[in-house]
């Protein structure tokens, strides 16, 4: 059985039936219905698995999909919601980027290791709310402290032989003077503690302490180091003493600093890994792009691909179930569920290794997107395009809006490029609207807040001598 904490997260699927993931699905990705209903059905049985009886629970595998489809039609855009809506653990990977074992380069099992990360990101986050407001709290006070020292204790002492203690001065005793002090930095310090939380304080300065990284250490954790030697490196940071030093910042920057340390002494990182890799176990998603890469074809040999079936064969256990070695302990990927993806454009998935076809069960085609497509791409969607752009103008003070003929005709542009040259799919309509906005946003902060309205005649005097030309289309579109 999963660990409480992991039984909540699953529990969160309880609602997410099928037809509710299509439709949250929908709110972002146009079309691709088929490919929505495969997701929605794999990660709906995350859920039913762990609802079977025990006994053959574990001998329910994932329903791992493949998607084929042209580059910009929503491939890792539906697995990357999918995650998203469901809370899993998430890692997207090139499979064009790993090597077969023996080759310089990744490992296929580094995609497991960035996935257990990925979760205790995730895992960290969630405690880090829970215990947000108690770390606030002593935040709050550390940065009083370091604002406003606390009093010096006297430090003086009776007379020899009696119980009387020393007198400062006709006005009392050295107590009653501390205890003045007392109380004058105690109402100094609440004062103090509402200009800090008004914000009226972040840019004074305060000393604090951080830790130190040996020189050694960063050489060692370079980009580029062999896979691997973060692992060195963590158990070599383990063994050397702790060194800190002081650093005198704003208390901006000293908040975040002290937050960090009390997240450190508040949540158990153990508990946190624990449950981590338990997640990783239960609901992680690995969405595997570019498969098609690594797929030779029938009877090609020489060059690049005689790695390529190595890869395959090294993919093929991690795909079935095995056990990876990871930093933090064992990792079995046995219920990991992957969804791979790529165009298939030279190869074919039949061309992949027959054992590694056969963990893909599910097969689903992508349709190439259409100008009504893009129409729909620009509207309806939560974070479309034209919206994002909207956005983006407004923080400048200028109401920026976009008719319906000059949505067509930015669609009509867009489709007209995709299919005189490459066809990117959606992503074409990045490098229109980049280029039909490029002079607004140059010139937005010194042209005043009037609106703007960009409609057909606005795209086509922009726009239309650039589609028209080959060679002009070619670098800029």
């Amino acid at each position: 059985m999963a660990g409480p904490r992991t039984e909540q997260a699953l529990a969160r699927l309880a609602d997410l039936t099928p037809r509710r993931i299509v439709a949250e699905l929908d709110r972002y990705i146009v079309g691709q219905a088929e490919a929505k209903k495969a997701v929605a059905i794999a990660l709906r049985n995350r859920w039913r698995r762990q609802r079977a009886p025990e006994g053959i629970r574990q001998e329910i595998s994932p329903n791992n999909i493949i998607l084929i489809g042209p580059t910009g039609v929503g491939k890792t855009e539906i697995a990357r919601r999918l995650a998203k809506l469901s809370g899993a653990p998430f890692v997207k990977v090139e499979a064009s980027k790993f090597t077969e074992v023996g080759y310089v380069g990744r490992d296929v099992e580094g995609m497991v290791r960035d996935l257990v990360d990925s979760a205790i990101e995730m895992v960290r986050t969630e405690r880090e709310l829970e215990v947000e407001d108690l770390a606030n709290d002593r935040v709050d006070e550390r940065l009083l402290d370091l604002l406003l020292p606390p009093p010096p204790k006297s430090s003086a002492t009776p007379s020899s032989g009696t119980d009387r203690v020393f007198v400062a001065g006709p006005e009392g005793n050295v107590q009653q003077e501390q205890a003045l002090a007392e109380e004058r930095h105690k109402r100094t310090r609440e004062k103090l503690k509402q200009l800090l939380r008004d914000g009226q304080l972040e840019q004074r300065e305060v000393e604090v302490e951080v830790a130190q990284q040996p020189p050694m250490m960063d050489q060692l954790s370079q980009p580029g180091a062999p896979e691997g030697m973060q692992n060195f490196t963590d158990m070599l940071a383990d063994l050397l003493p702790k060194r800190t030093k002081k650093r005198t910042v704003k208390v901006a920057e000293a908040r975040r600093i002290l937050l960090d340390q009390e997240f450190d002494k508040l949540i158990d990182l153990d508990d946190v890994i624990g449950d981590a890799i338990e997640r990783v176990e239960t609901m992680g998603i690995i969405f595997l792009d570019e498969i098609d890469k690594i797929a030779g074809q029938k009877g090609d040999f020489g060059g690049p691909d005689v790695s390529r079936e190595g890869v395959q064969r090294d993919l093929l256990p991690i795909v079935e179930g095995s056990n990876v070695q990871t930093r933090h302990g064992m990792v079995k990927t046995d219920h990991v569920l992957f969804i791979a993806a790529g165009a298939f454009h030279v190869s074919k998935p039949s061309d992949l290794i027959p054992e590694l076809q056969g963990r893909f069960p599910i097969r689903v085609e992508l349709k190439p997107l259409t100008e009504a497509d893009f129409v729909r791409i620009m509207t309806e969607p939560e974070n479309a395009l034209t919206k994002q752009y909207a956005a983006l103008v407004k923080a400048d003070g200028c109401d920026l809006t976009f008719s319906a003929d000059g949505i067509a005709e930015i669609a009509r542009i867009a489709a007209q490029v995709n299919a005189k040259m490459e066809n990117i799919g959606a992503r074409r309509l990045h490098t229109v609207m980049t280029t039909l906005l490029e002079d607004l946003l140059y010139e937005l902060p010194d042209r005043g807040t009037a609106p703007e309205v960009v409609d057909a005649k606005v795209v086509k005097q922009r726009l239309g001598a650039i589609a028209e030309d080959e060679d002009l289309r070619k670098y800029i579109l």
